[in-house]
């Protein structure tokens, strides 16, 4: 608004002292009572410049888009000049015919400023409001070109993971030690493992991702580690079903468990506790903290790119608590866009 008024206000000076030297040679006009008229143009600059923020978008890329090119363009066209026209009779004709009513004004003034009026019209809205959304436009696509970046990492970054030579001589050494205790146990882990492999190739390129279809990621991810860790580590589920549409960045619930996991102890007389659910339009990943004996490398990659993935999504923040007794990460739950 302030960027709109100050605007109004140098080209209302420019245009009006230009007029006064077309018609009497001089940039100076001596009596004060003529700046009324430096006002009316300002008056009706700005609510032109305001006006022209709502048409602008109103003929984006993605409006209109049933109407041929030549159609469109003639339809913004004429909305910037029936624009002008209205505010031509309200702070020009108007004032002029109520505040001055024996001035002599010709017919031939008349359309005159009518032209100037809408003239000024469109050269403001397309070398303005056309120019000020081209560069919206740009830094709209840099910011999903840097979010398809941050999605591309984090999906990268989850599927390393999982492929570390650690966890895949973990899971099968699992594998190995259920087939000879318990052949059903066996494949029903194998599934498990193929099922977070799928899960995690599902989310291809995808920005955002239903919740259900990340938490079908995150239950066959904690069915796995639920079956490795044994009776050491405990998973609870509060997700209504209501919450399930709503949409999150894809493998960040993943990672929020494989975090917890990756840097806590577990044994079956102290188990680790991570419990899920959403309440108040977030998703809530929380676990008891009980840090491991033994160091592990962490470069909290995990949390910096969730964070800055919502950073491109929302302005609703990542909430991160930690406690000496808890680990609480609370995730924005967000709606798909208008189209």
């Amino acid at each position: 608004m302030i960027r709109k008024i100050a605007l109004a206000a140098l080209a209302a000076t420019a245009v009006f002292h230009m007029a006064v030297f077309i018609q009497f040679g001089t940039l100076w006009v001596g009596a004060l009572a003529s700046y009324q008229e430096l006002l009316l143009v300002f008056a009706f600059l700005l609510a032109t410049f305001l006006a022209h923020a709502r048409i602008a978008p109103a003929f984006g890329a993605n409006r209109l888009t049933q109407l041929p090119a030549w159609a469109k363009a003639l339809l913004e066209g004429q909305s910037v000049v029936l624009v002008s026209v209205a505010f031509w009779l309200l702070f020009f004709t108007l004032p002029q015919h109520y505040l001055v009513p024996t001035a002599d004004v010709s017919p031939r003034a008349l359309r005159l400023s009518l032209a100037v009026s809408a003239v000024l019209s469109l050269f403001f809205y397309y070398f303005v409001e056309r120019e000020h959304v081209r560069q919206n436009l740009q830094q709209e696509v840099v910011r999903v070109a840097q979010l398809q970046k941050e999605t591309f990492q984090a999906q990268l970054e989850a599927l390393k993971n999982q492929v570390d030579p650690h966890f895949l001589f973990n899971s099968l050494n699992v594998l190995g030690s259920l087939i000879q205790l318990d052949a059903d146990r066996a494949v029903q882990f194998l599934g498990q493992l193929a099922e977070v492999y799928r899960a995690l190739l599902d989310t291809g390129a995808q920005t955002l991702v239903p919740l259900h279809q990340e938490m079908s990621l995150v239950r066959a991810y904690a069915s796995l580690m639920e079956t490795r860790f044994g009776e050491a580590l405990r998973v609870e589920w509060d997700v209504a079903p209501a919450w399930e549409q709503a949409l999150v960045p894809p493998t960040a619930v993943q990672m929020l468990l494989e975090n917890a996991i990756k840097h806590n102890g577990a044994t079956t007389r102290k188990p680790l506790l991570i419990k899920v659910s959403a309440a108040d339009g977030r998703l809530v990943v929380e676990n008891n903290r009980q840090p491991r004996t033994d160091t592990v490398a962490s470069t909290h990659t995990g949390l910096r790119n969730i964070q800055r993935r919502y950073q491109h999504l929302t302005d609703r923040p990542v909430e991160i608590v930690s406690t000496p007794a808890s680990f609480v990460v609370r995730l924005p739950l967000l709606t798909a866009p208008a189209a």
